[in-house]
């Protein structure tokens, strides 16, 4: 949830305006800023303690559990146990030594500092999570874009009403269930435990209903025996790089580090948090959408069998409002500007 700072929105500029917005003003539904109409993730208004809640969240019920820890006294709440890295190099060039820290704020669990940088160094520059740079800032962004509160707890919701509750309980256990998953990184050939013990400890029910899967090879897919190719590029995938593995798709695929990309959005899978479905990877995002229509209005998941569509986008009934002025627009003439809706009144002052 979003801290006293963040509700009363004083002191959280947005990045996309530059200067132009004098800080967050929550909208009554609307993910986004009464001031400037941006969304929420544009003034980044989360912090890594509610980062690691929300995620700690999202994977406690599931197999993955393992990944979070208990918080003391707190009645059972589980928090996201967040692999960080800091790497520190001497600077030599000086009379006394002295040394540069870097601090990575997240990082594949599980792996020794050598092949986790290897890790590091085979995804973007801009997108490697290293603390006071855009790389930590594109995280943070996509840990509410592609994972949010919303998408998984009922009570971040206003677009619930009675009856719908039950509903959504249901779909998030479902997928947690059967489609929740985290990447693995390990050598070509090691995931899953095979060969050294360089991953984190797998499940041993998911390593044997897998095994059939794994007996395959990811040879079957290479003309060049002996290699192992990436499922995204289709490239080759050296033996000595660090590759991705998801559980859920069988040891016999994986993935060059920069090609764990959400098969809709194409954006790398923040955390390595994946969904899978119809034999590719999603965003959570993007799987939940796959499911069910979001509103374009409240960027919630609808659950009621009754909204509004138009032009490939959907809307609760109560949210399809003019973005400007909020009367409400059914029945009534409407502009979609860029996804936006306006009513014509509307429409016509911005185009003066």
């Amino acid at each position: 949830q979003m801290s006293v700072s963040q509700q009363s929105g004083r002191g959280v500029p947005c990045l996309r305006c530059r200067g132009t917005c004098t800080g967050f003003e929550p909208h009554s539904w609307r993910k986004i800023c009464k001031s400037c109409k941006c969304s929420q993730e544009d003034h980044s208004l989360s912090s890594d303690v509610e980062d690691d809640r929300k995620i700690g969240r999202l994977l406690s019920d599931s197999k993955y559990a393992t990944l979070t820890a208990r918080v003391k006294g707190g009645d059972g709440v589980r928090i996201y146990k967040r692999n960080r890295m800091i790497i520190t190099n001497p600077i030599v060039s000086r009379k006394d030594p002295t040394f540069d820290t870097i601090t990575y704020e997240w990082a594949p669990p599980g792996l020794t500092q050598k092949l986790a940088m290897q890790y590091m160094e085979l995804i973007p520059k801009e997108m490697q999570p290293v603390a006071g740079t855009e790389g930590a800032y594109y995280r943070r962004r996509q840990l509410m874009r592609q994972l949010p509160l919303y998408d998984q707890d009922p009570s971040q919701c206003c677009g619930l009403v009675e009856g719908e509750l039950k509903l959504m309980e249901d779909f998030v256990k479902k997928y947690k269930a059967n489609a929740l998953g985290v990447g693995e990184v390990a050598l070509p050939g090691q995931g899953g435990g095979g060969g050294k013990e360089e991953g984190k400890p797998q499940d041993k029910s998911t390593a044997a209903s897998k095994a059939p899967e794994s007996t395959n090879g990811a040879l079957e897919h290479t003309p060049t025996g002996g290699h192992y190719r990436c499922e995204t590029c289709k490239q080759v995938v050296p033996g000595d790089c660090p590759v991705v593995y998801a559980d859920r798709a069988g040891y016999s695929r994986q993935w060059h580090p920069a090609c764990f990309i959400c098969c809709r959005c194409s954006e790398a899978l923040v955390d390595l948090i994946y969904f899978w479905k119809s034999g590719a990877v999603w965003c959570g995002r993007h799987y939940c959408e796959s499911l069910r229509p979001r509103c374009a209005g409240c960027d919630e998941i609808i659950f009621s069998e009754d909204y509004q569509q138009a032009e490939g986008m959907a809307w609760h009934k109560k949210h399809f409002a003019c973005l400007e002025c909020e009367t409400l627009l059914t029945g009534k003439p409407f502009i979609l500007d860029n996804s936006s809706l306006l009513c014509t009144t509307c429409s016509k002052s911005k185009r003066l």
